[in-house]
């Protein structure tokens, strides 16, 4: 596939394009030897681009709402770097990308699951890709949640090369991605220009898609590959290094000592691996303009950079550097910044490439599927037991049930755990669609259920509780008061995501959370079928393999016994569910079996 021609002219100019986004001009360093020559070149990335081609939510069908929601989508990404492309020179810009592309919107689930991608059928994403020129991309977690020969797939489709020098064959130990590439540019007084682009994924991979790569890859350290791969990049004859880390700034892991390598450590990588320039950071979904790392060894400032996710901003990275026939060349500075797309519109080019796909799959999460008696939001999910979510539960402790039948453990009760994952999701009264269902469940989970006793549930259920903040006393709360969840101006805490609620499927599972309890200690009147819950009485638990994996910490969970695992995608379930019952009734599996109280008083909370 060819990439198509880029547009350099732009309504306004490129200058315009470039303010509008936020764009900062800084003067180029000055050579301090002039027998040097100095040179600027411009490396603008992605990251977590999620199946964002368009600006366009795909549940609520219609434009993401700026008052709501950044823009999102390749589409406008494309218009920035036309626009950085025309300011700066096509031949002095690179553009590469920090993983999580191929998974995360109805778009990129329909050509993965509904009409897979083959020779025939190219992913859009690879599509806009390709048209916009991209160098290179690191592999992002998220890019095995479909299995290794869909990945591979999209990996064929690609003009570039998809990058991972910490994703290793299992039985050979090489490299399973091409670890880097090395691309040459040229300026018109100095000789070529080589800039070495080393691609980094997540050791979570190992844990969140086991079932997908277990026996076929393994995946260490980012810090332990980079000190392997930098010094050869820079042997190979890299004058400048460039690292695509799909791994967060701020050194975490969600999955707690679950393995020796941390989930997020481009930090890390910065300070211990001597030799690298800048790292386009992806992951953890943040936005970071640039900050600076000093590594150890060398004292030399390495410039991090994240632009969000979505394709709601785009990364530029400012590397000025000089030449002499004396000492080849040099790098001198380094800075960043990020360019917002809420500003700028929509390449027309990747419009009119990729406007058929779009309207396929417009078409296909609009069709219906059932009707529903009694309209159902998940806005108030987080804080109050609503209908909502026990259709989640009911549906996922119903497969698990199914599944155990004619097994030894078909007796066993059988619980649910869902979380709160869209707050803006809602079921109408009426005819539903395949849109509206699968709004209440956003991520790509497949369904396990695992063996767990009484004092388990308990606990984890305390742990659960650690989303919310303690209160004085009874009254009326506003539910950003009483909830850990981050926020635009606190980023910290715990996301809805990571609050799971446990329901029965034959018998309700009934407590109260009391928030003027410490951590640990708010789980009060715990209950299985109107009696206390017996510490030794044994469940069969249905949890998407995210959980099952360890993610987000949740305890036992990850080294239960695995009673039920088929693979079955929790939102087709959900949608299969709609389809064979015809009518969605909410009588027939919500009750109110969880409340927020204090000292047995319950809480008035407020959205």
């Amino acid at each position: 596939m060819s990439t198509l021609p880029r547009r350099v002219v732009l309504a306004g100019g490129a200058a315009a394009v470039l303010a509008a986004a936020g764009f900062t001009a800084t003067p180029a360093t000055a050579a301090t030897d002039p027998e040097r020559r100095p040179f600027r070149l411009a490396v603008m990335g992605t990251t977590d681009l999620h199946g964002h081609v368009f600006n366009w939510d795909y549940y609520a069908n219609t434009e993401y709402d700026d008052a709501k929601h950044n823009d999102v989508g390749l589409a406008k990404i494309a218009t920035l770097v036309d626009a950085v492309r025309g300011d700066r020179g096509r031949g002095r810009t690179l553009l590469i990308d920090a993983g999580d592309t191929i998974q995360g919107t109805p778009l990129a689930y329909y050509f993965a699951k509904v009409a897979p991608i083959n020779q025939q059928r190219i992913h859009p994403m690879a599509s806009a890709m390709n048209a916009m020129g991209f160098e290179a991309a690191a592999v992002g977690n998220h890019e095995f949640n479909y299995g290794i020969p869909l990945l591979r797939a999209f990996e064929e489709q690609l003009n570039f090369p998809l990058l991972a020098a910490n994703a290793l064959d299992a039985d050979t130990g090489r490299p399973a991605f091409r670890p880097y590439v090395i691309k040459t540019v040229f300026p018109d007084d100095a000789p070529p220009l080589r800039v070495g682009i080393l691609g980094l994924t997540n050791p979570g991979i190992a844990i969140w898609d086991k079932a997908n790569v277990a026996g076929a890859m393994t995946f260490p350290g980012l810090v332990e590959q980079a000190k392997v791969w930098v010094p050869r990049l820079r042997r190979a004859g890299a004058d400048v290094v460039i690292v695509a880390a799909h791994s967060g700034a701020d050194t975490s892991s969600s999955y707690g000592d679950a393995l020796p390598y941390p989930e997020n450590a481009s930090s890390l990588v910065a300070e211990q691996v001597p030799g690298i320039d800048a790292i386009l950071v992806g992951h953890a979904h943040v936005e970071i303009p640039q900050r600076l790392v000093a590594n150890k060894a060398t004292g030399r400032q390495v410039v991090l950079t994240e632009p969000l996710c979505f394709g709601e901003r785009l990364s530029l990275i400012d590397v000025d550097l000089s030449w002499s026939p004396f000492g080849g060349w040099r790098v001198d500075q380094i800075g960043s910044q990020v360019l917002n797309s809420n500003t700028v519109p929509e390449d027309p080019d990747i419009v009119r490439l990729l406007k058929a796909d779009h309207d396929l799959v417009v078409g296909y999460v609009n069709a219906p599927v059932a009707t529903c008696k009694q309209a159902m939001s998940a806005a108030a999910a987080r804080y109050q037991d609503v209908p909502a979510l026990d259709f989640i539960n009911h549906v996922q402790a119903d497969a698990v049930k199914q599944g155990l039948a004619g097994t030894p453990d078909a007796a066993l009760p059988v619980l649910s755990v869902a979380a709160p994952f869209n707050r803006d999701a809602a079921i109408p009264a009426g005819q539903v669609s395949i849109r509206d269902v699968a709004g209440l469940y956003i991520y790509d989970n497949t369904l396990l259920g695992v063996r767990m006793t009484g004092a388990q549930i308990k606990d984890y259920l305390e742990t659960s509780a650690q989303y919310f903040a303690g209160v004085p006393g009874p009254g009326t709360y506003p539910a950003d008061k009483v909830t850990n969840a981050p926020t635009t101006t606190s980023p910290g805490g715990t996301p809805d995501y990571n609050y799971d609620v446990v329901a029965g499927l034959d018998a309700p599972l009934s407590y109260d959370i009391d928030l003027t309890k410490p951590v640990g200690q708010r789980i009060v009147g715990l209950a299985y079928a109107g009696k206390p819950l017996a510490a030794d009485q044994q469940f069969a638990v249905a949890v998407n393999n995210y959980r099952q994996s360890g993610g987000g910490g949740f305890p036992y969970v990850a080294k239960a016994q695995v009673l039920h695992n088929r693979q079955q995608d929790i939102r087709q379930l959900l949608i299969d569910w709609a389809k064979a019952a015809g009518e969605i009734d909410p009588s027939t599996f919500a009750s109110v079996d969880w409340r927020l109280v204090a000292g047995g008083v319950p809480l008035v909370i407020t959205g």
